[in-house]
């Protein structure tokens, strides 16, 4: 490594989510975040998605450091499997260190991960890095943005940000310790994208609580609240609503029960006393009475509300005066999924309310404004568009150049591009690999491109398969083919098509020739099916011989 500063998005750079950054000298670096994406639509039975950090592996022992800017999942979702690839400290604000405790303890590494707490204010040092820590405002508290001094120069991460002159927490951005960078010279400014696109200023935190009152006015039964379980100050937000229309609250899924108790611990959530209630006395109240808070808004299939929607929950069913309020956006991606839900809540007799019917969720993003703002404050030399889709990153880099800063001083890249600093001076070298490593159940990283295409077909088109057995003889059938259909077509009901099947397997059991017996019979069916369905369902042929 001939550079002074070389940093590398390993992801969240060309999509929402599993956010983490690279940024090391030739003999040392830091890890910035470790999240996690959820899956799109055609990512069939996978869990989630992590960061490929393979390339830094060989090198594991330079890494100093491990932060977390905040304690949303696209920033610590990954954070089980980064903690057993590097063995480093984590160091991470209270409160998104209780979120990161919790998350370890239940993958069983509590005891092994090396959690350390800073504090927005704060300072510390590893290796030729000095980080210092300054609050920044977002949809939970606690979060922070990194001024990291280097030997090649001052390097400014945001964090997740925006400007919110009136958060929840009362606690705005450190605009003082921005304009201090900004004094000093700032070599680079690594800032979030994930607005970029939008128009003016997000709004506050503080419209939600207007809408939840309107809201809580209006409904005649129970009160759902669909949101993230890491969402801290929504949790907040709801309680002070249910406390002041009389209602009790309950906590629904194991996540948000730990997180709530967790951040009420550390003083995050301040709910009076007797509010709170177990979800089994909270089914017991009159409906009027009740307001329960549970995570799902993304249209996850086995979550609380998807369960609702469908109607598969176990523990209660949606009932004909239910206010179900979606106090989310839609992660990109996932917008069918949610509707879809929103829907069949609907179907059910449920009165939903969500954005933009209602502002029940603001983003936690900054908007072009408060961009042109930070940018304004911090006045980098350099300009690199983080945390977005490459269309926010672009738009990002257009904000940027309009303010003055020059083209070339402006780095709009996705994963695994590897930006280096030398004299002052930012070029791009050859990327390291930034691919999608998926978790499917304990597998980690072992579903690659190949099976996902299969999985694919098997649900587009189903398979057949088909058991042969044969005389080792000459090769002749000894009895009729076994056929067994999933998801291609139902067996009783497609008694013509699968006499053409067996007549097509005897034609090419006849038939003999070159090849393997399986593959022969396999090529045929194929061509069978598709000529008579157009379709293509995965065919597989077992031959035994006796």
């Amino acid at each position: 490594m001939n550079a002074e500063l070389r940093i590398i998005p390993l992801g969240g750079l060309g999509e929402i989510g599993k956010n983490m950054m690279l940024i090391e000298t030739p003999s040392d670096a830091l890890i910035v975040d470790a999240g996690l994406m959820f899956p799109e639509n055609d990512m069939l039975g996978i869990d989630y998605i992590i960061p490929d950090y393979r390339s830094v592996l060989d090198r594991k022992d330079h890494v100093r450091g491990i932060i977390v800017t905040h304690g949303h999942e696209d920033h610590t979702g990954a954070i089980r499997h980064v903690a057993e690839a590097f063995d480093a400290p984590i160091f991470a604000t209270p409160l998104t260190r209780g979120l990161l405790e919790v998350k370890l303890g239940r993958a069983g590494l509590a005891g092994r991960a090396h959690l350390q707490t800073v504090k927005a204010g704060g300072e510390i040092s590893l290796g030729p890095f000095r980080i210092e820590f300054f609050h920044v405002c977002h949809s939970i508290p606690d979060g922070v943005g990194l001024g990291i001094t280097t030997p090649a120069g001052l390097i400014v991460h945001s964090g997740d940000f925006k400007f919110d002159h009136t958060p929840v927490d009362g606690w705005p951005t450190d605009y003082a310790k921005l304009a201090e960078f900004s004094g000093r010279g700032v070599l680079a400014l690594l800032s979030d994208s994930t607005n970029a696109d939008q128009a003016g200023w997000t709004p506050s935190e503080r419209v939600v609580d207007g809408a939840f009152e309107e809201v809580f006015r209006a409904a005649p039964g129970r009160i759902l609240i669909g949101t993230f379980a890491s969402l801290i100050s929504r949790i907040q937000q709801a309680a002070n609503a249910a406390y002041r229309h009389n209602r009790k609250m309950a906590l629904v899924g194991t996540s948000m029960v730990e997180n709530a108790r967790m951040a009420q611990k550390l003083g995050y959530l301040d709910i009076p006393d007797g509010l709170m209630v177990s979800i089994e006395e909270a089914l017991r109240l009159p409906s009027a009475k009740v307001v329960l808070m549970t995570t799902g808004t993304q249209g996850e299939p086995s979550s609380i509300l998807g369960r609702l929607a469908s109607g598969r929950n176990r523990q209660f069913e949606l009932e004909q005066d239910d206010t179900v309020i979606f106090s989310s956006h839609p992660i990109p991606g996932n917008e069918e999924l949610v509707h879809r839900t929103i829907n069949r809540l609907f179907q059910r007799g449920a009165h939903v309310i969500y954005d933009p019917i209602a502002p029940v969720h603001v983003s936690g993003h900054a908007s072009a404004e408060e961009m042109k703002l930070l940018i304004h404050l911090v006045r980098p030399k350099h300009v690199i568009p983080i945390h977005g889709e490459l269309r926010h990153l672009k738009q990002h880099g257009a904000i940027a150049r309009d303010l003055g800063i020059p083209a070339e001083n402006v780095a709009v890249v996705e994963n695994g591009t590897q930006i280096e600093f030398a004299d002052g001076r930012m070029t791009l070298a050859d990327r390291v690999p930034g691919n999608y490593v998926f978790v499917d159940g304990t597998g980690v990283g072992d579903i690659g491109p190949s099976v996902m295409r299969e999985r694919e077909l098997l649900a587009r088109d189903g398979f057949v398969s088909v058991q042969l057995r044969v005389r080792a003889s000459n090769g002749a059938l000894t009895e009729k083919p076994e056929i067994i259909s999933k998801g291609f077509v139902y067996v009783r009901e497609s008694g013509e098509l699968l006499a053409g099947a067996e007549q097509t397997i005897r034609e090419a059991v006849a038939r003999g020739g070159s090849g393997e017996l399986g593959t022969r019979v396999e090529n045929a069916l194929s061509e069978y099916f598709y000529s008579e369905t157009k379709r293509r369902p995965m065919v597989f042929v077992s031959v035994s011989a006796i």
